[in-house]
């Protein structure tokens, strides 16, 4: 965290590829990358772009300092004039990419980069291994928040991520994902978030009794009592237990404003249903029951179906690691060269697995609406210089199987573009919003998916497709590739 220049915070082949390039290439022939993925995290039907500030920080801070230089020196791979270039290194070229907060779906350029192909080579790594770790957590809360149908989530999982940083950057992209608060205090105060939390087992078994760990937790905390019931017997004598300290609090005069238990073992359907029914029966109807254990958006659905009381989650494991799916799965990809006369001449990676086929060319993305309900109708990825009227007609065809075709009246859908500058000639001219700002972005943007494509299992697949013009350079750039 003390670090900001994490310019060696990359695969050792990028250098080696730099220095390659500068021994027999133009260093400062401009190329385009793309960051996508290609397959929707979780089994879902669409992911949460994250990560871009942390990505703005990164290339504002790349450089190569004289300890880097040195370090790459002592590797013996390197020669002297390579790195004596390195040592004026800064980034120089434009990058352009989908604000965070935003719903995205496979295929589409995340961000894209245009800089002289050192530069473009170099950054590869540090941007995918920012943006897909935190579009996946981001998306992974989502989820979550989506199945606890509107009952806040909160960020438990910093003991379980897999070291500071990523419980760091998760915590933030668990926030943009919908959660109300972090319990990592560090994510609190680096991203202006709010954290909450309540105690351990361990206070509970540090007093003689419940009874006294409860009131003292009570006395110290009146305005944020939650009390973990279940250390030695949940029903028997923590929910009792509870609710003589709330009696007590209430007789004493003590508001009671943010008070309840906290549920974090057993069957929690089965518990949540008895401990509701006893504080209510004592008069604390609107105690709050929340509950830990394990948690993820299946688990969570499982217990709404069950009738479940608990109105409140704390989600820890699951969702600070995805572990159901640890990783997003993003590439970068060489997009275009430029030629002599200023134009970029599309490239294009083949495979036998046709997902894996790249989408050639300088290429932006638009939204496509439907007017009357402001739901996603599908993306359309097409070639930057493409102009778009939504009063006229338009077609749609699936670019894998493009026999599935419809076809949009005028004036019945709507027009976004998603792609936004960044950086242009390596200065950056995007302002990042807070991440509770981009919480509430995040929040619009699912709103504008039907409940079908959130839905947890075999969600309805959004459509990206690719304008004619695109479609038509791709193919031709295949039959060329295929009569080599």
């Amino acid at each position: 965290m003390d670090r900001q220049n994490l310019t060696l915070l990359t695969d050792l082949y990028e250098l080696t590829m730099m220095q390659g390039y500068f021994k027999n290439k133009d260093k400062n022939e401009t190329v385009i990358f793309d960051a996508f993925y290609r397959a929707n995290p979780n089994g879902g039907g669409y992911a949460i772009a994250a990560g871009l500030e942390q990505v703005i920080d990164y290339i504002k801070n790349l450089r190569f300092d004289d300890e880097d230089i040195s370090y790459l020196a002592s590797l013996g791979i390197f020669e002297a004039d390579f790195l004596e270039y390195l040592k004026n290194f800064r980034f120089t070229g434009d990058i352009y990419a989908i604000p965070e907060g935003t719903v995205v779906f496979p295929r589409e350029p995340l961000v894209k980069v245009i800089a002289p192909i050192m530069q473009a080579q170099l950054v590869e790594t540090a941007i995918l291994t920012i943006i897909n770790h935190q579009s996946l957590i981001a998306t992974k809360a989502s989820r979550v928040c989506f199945a606890a149908q509107g009952d806040g989530i909160m960020e438990f999982g910093l003991r379980r991520a897999q070291g500071p940083d990523a419980g760091i950057y998760g915590a933030r992209a668990a926030m943009i994902g919908g959660c109300i608060a972090t319990s990592n205090v560090l994510a609190g105060q680096l991203f202006d978030v709010p954290v909450k939390g309540t105690h351990a087992h361990s206070w509970i078994m540090s007093f003689p009794d419940e009874y006294t760990a409860f009131k003292t937790y009570a006395d110290i905390y009146p305005n944020a009592c939650i009390l973990l019931v279940d250390t030695y017997d949940t029903l028997k004598s923590g929910v009792p237990n509870a609710i003589r300290v709330f009696q007590e609090m209430r007789d004493a005069g003590i508001p009671l404003t943010s008070y309840g238990i906290r549920l974090d073992s057993g069957d929690l359907a089965y518990l949540s249903k008895k401990a509701r029914k006893m504080l209510d029966a004592a008069g604390f109807s609107d105690a709050i029951i929340s509950a830990s254990n394990d948690l993820d958006e299946y688990l969570i659905d499982s217990l709404k179906v069950q009738g479940a009381t608990i109105t409140s989650w704390g989600v820890g494991t699951n969702l600070i690691t995805s572990k159901d799916c640890p990783s997003f799965g993003g590439v970068y990809k060489l997009a275009a060269v430029k030629g002599a006369d200023g134009s970029f001449i599309p490239k294009i990676k083949l495979s036998e697995n046709s997902e894996k086929v790249t989408n050639p060319g300088n290429k932006t993305i638009y939204r496509i609406y439907e007017k009357e309900t402001g739901k996603v109708k599908a993306d359309l990825i097409c070639l930057a210089d493409e102009q778009f009227d939504a009063s006229e007609p338009m077609r749609l065809f699936d670019p894998i199987e493009p026999w599935k075709k419809t076809k949009l009246a005028g004036g019945t859908y709507t027009l976004r573009e998603l792609m936004v500058p960044v950086f242009q000639n390596g200065v950056c001219c995007y302002t990042s919003p807070s991440v509770m700002e981009i919480r509430d972005i995040c929040k619009k943007e699912l709103d504008t998916l039907w409940d079908e494509t959130r839905r947890l299992v075999n969600p309805h697949k959004v459509y990206v497709d690719l304008s004619q013009k695109l479609y038509d350079t791709k193919i031709r750039l295949l039959d060329e590739m295929s009569e080599k």
